[in-house]
C-alpha cells in the first residue's frame, strides 16, 4: 500500500477517475485525504492539483462557492511553483464557478483574463469557448455566443483538432443558433454534432444533440404526433442520463402536447419540468415556473397561472439585479417575456385593463428601474473610451483625406471590444428592489394627465387609456402594420428634411397629412377618439418608440410626451429640481450652421457654461452637464443599430458615447439634443430600449428633447430658440415642444423639424 507523498498522489488520481464516472461523494473523500497528505508533505504542485480536482467535484455537486475557494488556493500554489498554464486554468475554472452561481459579470471577467493569458502561452482555447458560450447565453447575448462557438469550430478545423471537441462545439453552436432564433442553423449544427457523437459512441452527447434537433423542429413548426414522440424520447433519455436538460425536454414535450390538445400528456411533462422551479440556477427555476404557468393555464386555473408567472419573474428580477451593465439587464428580460405574455393574454381575454396595465409594466423597461452602476473608477474602461475617441477622430480625418483607413478601422473595432468587455463586467446593485407597480397610485398621480399605454399581445396592439382614476381598454391594429406605417412616416420626414419635396409647402403638407391618419389608425385605433383635451403621456412598446408621434392628428395639436414605461414617467416626474439652476450649452464640430443656435441661446441664459471649438471635448461636456438644470448639445448624432451603446454625439475629440453618459454622477435635469437620430433606441430583451436617451433616465433626468430622424440644419436654430423661449416662460419640455410646433406652423421646413422631435419623460 502507498504511503506519504505517493499515497496523496494516488488518491488524487483516483479522485479524478471517480469524478469522471460521477461518483462524486467518493471523489470528495479521496481529494480531502489527498490534500491533507500533500500539504503536510509540502508537495505544493500536487496539492494544487488535488485542490483543483476537488473544486471540479464541488462544481459537479452544485457548490460553486466552495469550488471557487479551492480554485483560488490552487492558483496561488501554481503561481508560486511556476506552473503558468495550470495557474491560467484555475482562472478559467473560476469563471465556470461564477457562471454556475449566476454571477455573470465575474464569469465574463475571469474568462477574458483567461483568454488573454492563454494567448500569451499559445494554448488552444476550445474549452474556454465552450464555457464562454454558456455564460453569454445566460446573459442573453445570443449573437456573441454563436460567433464564439462558430469561431472556435473554425479554429479546431484549421488545427485538425479532436473530433470530440468539434462535436461539443457544434452542439454549443446549435444551442446558440436556437437562442438567436435561427432554427434551421440550429438543426444543421445539431445533426452534425449528433453524427460525430454517434461515431464516438458518446451517449450523453447524442441525447443532448437530439434535444436541440427537436427544439429546432418545434421552432420551425408545425407540431405533430411524431414531434411529440421525439420530444418524449428525448426527455426520457436525458432523465436516464441524469442530465439537467431533462427539464427543458419535458417543457418542450408539454408545449407540443398542448398544441395537439393532448392534455394528459401535457400535464405529465409540464409537471416534470415544473419540479425545477424551486432549485438550481435562476434560468432553470424560471423555466420551471413557466412550465407551472402553462400547466395551470391548460387546467383553466388563472389564479394559479398568474401566481406562477409572478414567481418566475421574481426569480429573474433577482438575477437581473446582479447585473451592472445596462445591456445585460436589458437582454436578461427576454427570459421572462413568455411569462409576461401569458399574464397579458389572460388580462386581454378577461377585459381587465388594470390587470393588463400591471402586467405590462411588470416587464416593460425594467432595466431602467435598476440604479445605473457608474464604472467611473474603472481605469481600463476610461482609457479605452479615450483611445476610442482619438482613433475615431483619426479615422474620420483619414476618410476626409482619402488615405488608407483599414488599420484605424481595425483598431476602432478592437477598442470597442475592450470598452464593451469592461462594461459587461460591472457588478449589479443589491437591494434595489423589484419592478412592481401600484396601479392605483399611478392613476392617482396622473391628475389631469392622460396615460396612453400601448401593448403588443400576440401581434395585435391594445391601447390602455388611463385617466380620471380608471383605465379603459381598446383594440387597435396589427403590430406589423404599425411598424410599416412608422417606417413610411420616418422616410417621409427624412425626405422633407433634405428638401427633396422641393419648396412647395402644399406638397410637404400633403405628405404629412396622408401619413398621419394611417399611423394613428394602426397604433391607436378607436382609442384616438376617446382622448380628452388634457395632456397625454404615450407609453409604447420598445419597437414602436421612435415614432414621430406629432404626426398623429390626435396628438399633434396637444401637449404630449413619450416614456419607455409608466414607472419611468413616475420617476422622472419625481426627479428633484437641482439648485442652483445651472445651464450648459455645447456645440460639436462639422455642423452645417456651426451650431448657430448656441450663441443665440447663450444670450438668453446669463451665466451659462458655453463650450465650442477646442473646448467642446467629451470630458468638458460631461463635466458641464453633470447635475445641470438644463443642458443643450448641438452636435452630429449617430445611432448604432449594430451596437446601440456606441451610439454617440460627435465632440471635438471624438464620439461621446452611451458608455460616457453612464458615468455621469448626476444626470442633467433637462437635456435637449438637436442632433440626428438622438431619440432612436434599439429594442432589446423583452421590451427594453438601448441608446443615448435610455442611459440618462435611470440617472435622474426628468425630461429630454431629441429627434427620431435627421433634422434640417437651417430649421434647427429658430426652432430651438422658440423651444427655449417657452422653457424660460416656465413651461415643461412637453409644453415647450407643443409651443414650438405651433410657432413653426407657418414654415413647412421648421414644421417638419418640429414634428421630428420628441419630448421624452416628464420634464
Amino acid at each position: 500500500m502507498s504511503t506519504g507523498v505517493l499515497k496523496g498522489r494516488v488518491l488524487h488520481k483516483r479522485g479524478l477517475m471517480l469524478w469522471t464516472v460521477g461518483r462524486n461523494a467518493a471523489a470528495l473523500e479521496d481529494f480531502r485525504w489527498a490534500i491533507s497528505v500533500l500539504q503536510r508533505a509540502d508537495d505544493r504542485v500536487w496539492a494544487a492539483r488535488a485542490l483543483e480536482g476537488r473544486g471540479l467535484v464541488y462544481l459537479a455537486v452544485g457548490l460553486p462557492a466552495r469550488a471557487d475557494a479551492d480554485f483560488v488556493a490552487a492558483g496561488q500554489l501554481y503561481a508560486e511553483t511556476g506552473q503558468d498554464l495550470a495557474a491560467v486554468q484555475t482562472v478559467h475554472n473560476r469563471g465556470v464557478a461564477a457562471s454556475r452561481s449566476g454571477d455573470l459579470p465575474a464569469a465574463l471577467s475571469f474568462f477574458d483574463e483567461a483568454a488573454a493569458r492563454y494567448r500569451t502561452l499559445d494554448v488552444p482555447t476550445a474549452n474556454l469557448s465552450l464555457d464562454r458560450c454558456d455564460a453569454l447565453l445566460a446573459a442573453g447575448l445570443t449573437s456573441e455566443a454563436l460567433d464564439e462557438a462558430d469561431s472556435a469550430i473554425r479554429d479546431v478545423e484549421q488545427a485538425h483538432g479532436w473530433s470530440t471537441k468539434k462535436a461539443e462545439l457544434l452542439l454549443a453552436a446549435a444551442n446558440c443558433a436556437l437562442a438567436a432564433a435561427q432554427p434551421q442553423g440550429a438543426l444543421d449544427r445539431a445533426q452534425a454534432a449528433y453524427r460525430l457523437f454517434r461515431s464516438q459512441q458518446n451517449a450523453w452527447g447524442q441525447a443532448h444533440a437530439r434535444l436541440v434537433s427537436v427544439q429546432a423542429r418545434y421552432a420551425v413548426g408545425p407540431v405533430s404526433g411524431r414531434l411529440l414522440h421525439a420530444a418524449h424520447e428525448a426527455a426520457d433519455r436525458l432523465e436516464e442520463l441524469g442530465s439537467g436538460e431533462a427539464t427543458q425536454a419535458h417543457l418542450l414535450a408539454g408545449r407540443v402536447a398542448l398544441g395537439l390538445g393532448r392534455r394528459a400528456d401535457a400535464d405529465r411533462h409540464l409537471g416534470s419540468s415544473a419540479r425545477s422551479r424551486r432549485r438550481g440556477p435562476a434560468m432553470g427555476r424560471a423555466s420551471g415556473w413557466l412550465a407551472e404557468a402553462l400547466r395551470s393555464e391548460a387546467a383553466g386555473e388563472p389564479r394559479r397561472m398568474l401566481a406562477a408567472c409572478r414567481r418566475g419573474l421574481e426569480v429573474l428580477d433577482d438575477h437581473r439585479l446582479t447585473l451592472g451593465a445596462s445591456e445585460l439587464r436589458a437582454q436578461a428580460t427576454a427570459r421572462g417575456s413568455e411569462l409576461a405574455a401569458l399574464a397579458q393574454r389572460h388580462a386581454v381575454r378577461a377585459r381587465r385593463p388594470r390587470l393588463l396595465l400591471a402586467w405590462t409594466e411588470r416587464w416593460r423597461a425594467t432595466a431602467l428601474t435598476v440604479p445605473s452602476v457608474r464604472p467611473s473608477a474603472d481605469a481600463e474602461l476610461n482609457a479605452g473610451l479615450a483611445a476610442l475617441r482619438e482613433v475615431t477622430s483619426r479615422l474620420e480625418e483619414a476618410r476626409r483625406q482619402g488615405t488608407s483607413a483599414a488599420p484605424l478601422q481595425r483598431e476602432q473595432l478592437r477598442l470597442e471590444g475592450v470598452v464593451r468587455a469592461r462594461s459587461l463586467q460591472a457588478r449589479g446593485v443589491t437591494g434595489a428592489g423589484r419592478a412592481v407597480i401600484n396601479v392605483g397610485a399611478l392613476l392617482d398621480q396622473l391628475g389631469t394627465v392622460q396615460l396612453v399605454e400601448i401593448v403588443d399581445v400576440d401581434g395585435t396592439l391594445y391601447v390602455l387609456v388611463c385617466a380620471g382614476g380608471r383605465a379603459r381598454q381598446f383594440a387597435a391594429g396589427r403590430t406589423e402594420d404599425a411598424i410599416r406605417a412608422a417606417d413610411f412616416a420616418r422616410f417621409a420626414l427624412r425626405r422633407l428634411a433634405r428638401g427633396r419635396a422641393g419648396d412647395d409647402p402644399d406638397s410637404a403638407r400633403a405628405i404629412l397629412k396622408a401619413v398621419g391618419p394611417e399611423l394613428q389608425d394602426a397604433i391607436l385605433g378607436a382609442a384616438a377618439e376617446q382622448l380628452g383635451d388634457a395632456p397625454v403621456v404615450v407609453v409604447p412598446p420598445g419597437k414602436l418608440h421612435a415614432i414621430p408621434w406629432a404626426l398623429l392628428p390626435a396628438l399633434g395639436s396637444r401637449v404630449f410626451s413619450v416614456a419607455p414605461s409608466a414607472q419611468a414617467w413616475m420617476r422622472a416626474r419625481a426627479a428633484p429640481v437641482p439648485s442652483p439652476r445651472h445651464v450648459a450649452l455645447a456645440r460639436g464640430p462639422g455642423l452645417v450652421t456651426d451650431g448657430a443656435e448656441v450663441p443665440l441661446l447663450a444670450e438668453m441664459y446669463s451665466g451659462a457654461t458655453v463650450l465650442s471649438g477646442e473646448d467642446a471635448t467629451a470630458a468638458n461636456v460631461l463635466a458641464a452637464i453633470d447635475g445641470s438644470w438644463l443642458a443643450h448639445i448641438a452636435a452630429h448624432g449617430r445611432f448604432r443599430a449594430d451596437s446601440p451603446l456606441f451610439s454617440s454625439l460627435r465632440m471635438r475629440d471624438g464620439p461621446l458615447t452611451v458608455y460616457d453618459f453612464e458615468q455621469l454622477r448626476r444626470a442633467p435635469y433637462r437635456l435637449i439634443l438637436s442632433s440626428c437620430d438622438s431619440a432612436v433606441l434599439a429594442p432589446a430583451g423583452a421590451d427594453e430600449l438601448l441608446g443615448l436617451v435610455s442611459s440618462l433616465l435611470p440617472l435622474g433626468t426628468a425630461g429630454i428633447v431629441a429627434g427620431v430622424v435627421p433634422l434640417n440644419d437651417h430649421a434647427v436654430a429658430p426652432l430651438m430658440v422658440s423651444l427655449h423661449r417657452h422653457l424660460r416662460a416656465g413651461e415643461s419640455l412637453a409644453e415647450a415642444m407643443h409651443g414650438a410646433r405651433q410657432d413653426a406652423a407657418g414654415d413647412p421646413v421648421q414644421q417638419v423639424a418640429a414634428m421630428s422631435l420628441l419630448a421624452l419623460g416628464a420634464g
